[in-house]
């Protein structure tokens, strides 16, 4: 086969086997023998199994059917001149490690037979989330500590579980509704309108507004409180969530970078299964949130060993050691700059054996703060990663329920470090120094090894001043007997009743079709109208804008305007006072409401009773309209018949009966009793029109101004009735 195709792979072919052949090559040859000890290697052109070499075809040539074969990934030496432990120019083989390299020893090493069953929650959407630029807190360094996790292969060991975010409602548990919802409407975008509730709330500066805030503080949330529900179904022995570990949030407050404590939250769902917790936090801060959230109550022991002094937050002295039936339940033990891993252990291991004896927890919860390491950019211990890592081991020796969560740690190489070596430590495993590839391989250098090596740092704290704490805490420990408990009623295995299946069938369902629709307190009482929330005043005040009044006893009667009759077209008349009526109308009506001065002699009345007006009628058949003496216009005359009883009525009122009259009502009482029929027709009848009715209704007096001048029926009418009110009188 000739052409200049043919030419050029030959070309090609001659340069490989040239740069195969190199200098360079051969020597990394000879230096991987002697590493190895074995003096039979395969050839260039021989298969080697054992390396897992990465195969390429050959050029397009005629002279051989061979395949060319890249030499194997060599052994990583610390010696590397390239500063680097791997070739990363070299093809990735088939070996355990991600990159391809084959590693001269395993990833980890089997420690502890005893397996735990190790609960892992990680949700990949974490590391999405920033605080503001130039902001310590970076939860970045979770997604890091992670991505450790799975390339030692410790994942083998764990149940790794993506945990729903917690909801309002389960964060209300714990927080305020007010600051729940204040952090669920907050956003970059609108936080110039939520002025007054960041000042109220201490949101803005340690504590920022950021976009997804509350979706991050749902994460972490929800990771702590489904790894304690799993410990208190005995679904696993330690629980892991990196992502919690908030303890500075206050019941209505952000603190110290942290918005919602999923700490607190954890608690009190292990409380419902779980006697006593014991709650232990080597964070370098002092966990403030949730000794304050459980210092009155001997059902959680806080324990805290933490920087004190003028340091943040300045709380967690040794005399703080809760109050009421809390009291000893808190435990403080405060520490200078510098501890090292010695003092520490010195410290802590002789602490927690006595909480552990004299408290007898069922439940441990540990916060695992990152801070307290060596060289953190805001911490100001010199623990190493092993010294850090020697707390974690301590407390999974009692072999208790135990849920381990991060916290602080602001130096994302050295957490990230640390949070994954102890991953390997709680489920019995210790990983190689030397670090395997991975995405974030980078952050890692320039010695690329698993370690957070301890300084050169002062240590302040003395052997005198850390004997003197501890005896004080352990005294104050052994106040607290005898063992703390509580009445505990049955709580159902299964979540509503449920098998593991039917619940894991629920949990793989989409959030969107199972929305938590339960209300809180606070907005049920926005729904019901309490029964004491008005008075009687105010329904009447509302009664009365809908045109309904109070009748005193008598019934409202209503107007027929079809059956009303209609004043005479020539007159209208404005009498000065009222008109005496039949001694039979006036027995008729019976409910009189009104009180009688019976001081006042009889027959006498008063000048403004005398002269009271009545209603004055005007002619509406030429089609104008009513006016009463008020200036009101169309407002509706009552009936003739309402007209006559309130007559009667007022003249009860206002005229003391003469004895004449009072003789004729002697002397007429029993035949009006007796035929009360007739005294109604009588009334009817007054009140449908007749002379006598219509006399009482527009009787004018000689000093009343009269609009019109009355006709002469009328004038003869009142006369005659004048001239009897005067004999009567003499």
């Amino acid at each position: 086969m000739s052409g200049p195709g043919s030419a050029a792979s030959s070309e090609a072919a001659e340069s490989l086997l040239s740069l195969l052949n190199s200098p360079a090559i051969s020597q990394l040859a000879t230096e991987d023998d002697s590493n190895t000890g074995s003096d039979d290697l395969p050839s260039d052109h021989e298969d080697s199994d054992n390396h897992g070499d990465y195969v390429c075809s050959r050029p397009d040539s005629s002279d051989s059917d061979d395949d060319y074969r890249v030499p194997p990934p060599r052994r990583y030496q610390l010696e590397n001149p390239l500063g680097r432990p791997y070739l990363g120019d070299l093809p990735p083989g088939g070996t355990t490690d991600p990159a391809g390299v084959e590693r001269s020893r395993p990833l980890y090493q089997v420690l502890n037979t005893d397996k735990k069953k190790v609960a892992y929650f990680y949700d990949s959407d974490i590391g999405n989330y920033a605080y503001v630029t130039g902001h310590p807190m970076k939860p970045h360094r979770i997604r890091l500590a992670h991505s450790l996790v799975m390339n030692y292969d410790v994942y083998k060991f764990l149940e790794i579980y993506r945990a729903k975010p917690a909801v309002m409602s389960e964060m209300t548990q714990f927080h305020t509704d007010e600051y729940i919802e204040f952090l669920q409407k907050v956003t970059p975008d609108n936080m110039d309108s939520f002025m007054r509730e960041q000042g109220k709330y201490n949101v803005g500066d340690d504590c920022p507004v950021f976009d997804g805030l509350f979706e991050f503080c749902g994460i972490s949330a929800g990771g702590s409180m489904e790894g304690a529900a799993r410990l208190n179904r005995n679904k696993c022995d330690i629980a892991i969530n990196w992502a919690g570990g908030l303890h500075h949030a206050k019941k209505s407050e952000a603190s110290g970078f942290c918005y919602v404590n999923d700490i607190v939250l954890a608690i009190l769902e292990l409380l419902r299964f779980k006697k006593r917790v014991l709650y232990i936090d080597i964070d370098v801060h002092h966990g403030d949130g949730v000794e304050e959230a459980f210092y009155t109550t001997d059902r959680v022991m806080t324990v805290s060993f933490h920087k004190y002094g003028e340091y943040f937050p300045g709380t967690g002295e040794l005399r703080d050691i809760g109050i009421g039936t809390g009291k000893y339940y808190a435990v403080n033990f405060p520490l200078r700059d510098g501890i090292d891993d010695t003092a520490y252990e010195t410290i802590f291991e002789p602490v927690i054996a006595a909480v552990m004896q004299y408290y007898q927890p069922e439940a441990v919860v540990l916060q695992c703060g990152g801070d307290s390491l060596s060289g953190d950019r805001l911490g100001c211990f010199n623990l190493s990663m092993r010294g850090h890592a020697n707390c974690v081991n301590y407390v999974r020796s009692f072999n208790l329920p135990t849920l381990v969560l991060g916290g602080g740690g602001y130096t994302m190489r050295n957490v990230s470090r640390t949070w994954a070596y102890e991953t390997g430590r709680l489920v019995g495993v210790e990983m190689d120094p030397v670090l395997p590839y991975n995405e974030y391989y980078e952050y890692y250098g320039p010695d690329y090894e698993l370690d957070v090596r301890s300084s050169n740092m002062e240590n302040a704290n003395s052997y005198e001043y850390l004997e003197k704490i501890k005896i004080a805490v352990i005294e104050n420990l052994k106040k607290t007997a005898p063992v703390p408990s509580v009445q505990m009623q049955d709580v159902p295995r299964d979540g509503f009743g449920m098998s593991d299946e039917q619940e894991a069938e629920l949990d793989d369902l989409d959030e969107d079709e199972n929305q938590d629709v339960r209300m809180t307190q606070r907005q049920w009482e926005k729904r019901v109208e309490r029964q004491d929330e008005f008075e009687e005043s105010d329904d009447e005040d509302m009664a009365r804008s809908n045109g309904v009044y109070k009748t005193n006893g008598r019934s409202r009667q209503e107007t027929n305007y079809a059956t009303t009759a209609k004043a005479d077209d020539t007159m209208e008349v404005d009498s000065g006072v009222a008109t005496p009526a039949e001694p039979a109308a006036e027995k008729a009506t019976d409910n009189d409401d009104t009180m009688i001065d019976e001081a006042q002699p009889e027959g006498a009345q008063t000048e403004a009773e005398t002269e009271a007006p009545a209603a004055t009628v005007q002619n509406v058949e030429d089609g104008e309209p009513k006016v009463d003496d008020d200036g009101d216009v169309d407002m509706g005359e009552a009936a003739p018949e309402d007209k006559t009883t309130e007559t009667a009525i007022k003249k009860e009122e206002v005229e003391g009966i003469s004895a004449t009259e009072a003789e004729h009502d002697n002397a007429s009482a029993a035949p009006a009793n007796d035929s009360a029929g007739k005294e109604e027709a009588d009334v009817t009848k007054r009140a449908s029109g007749s002379p006598e009715a219509s006399d009482a209704q527009t009787k004018p007096v000689e000093n009343a101004p009269a609009t019109e001048k009355p006709d002469g029926d009328a004038v003869a009418t009142t006369a005659d009735k004048e001239a009897d009110n005067g004999e009567a009188k003499a």
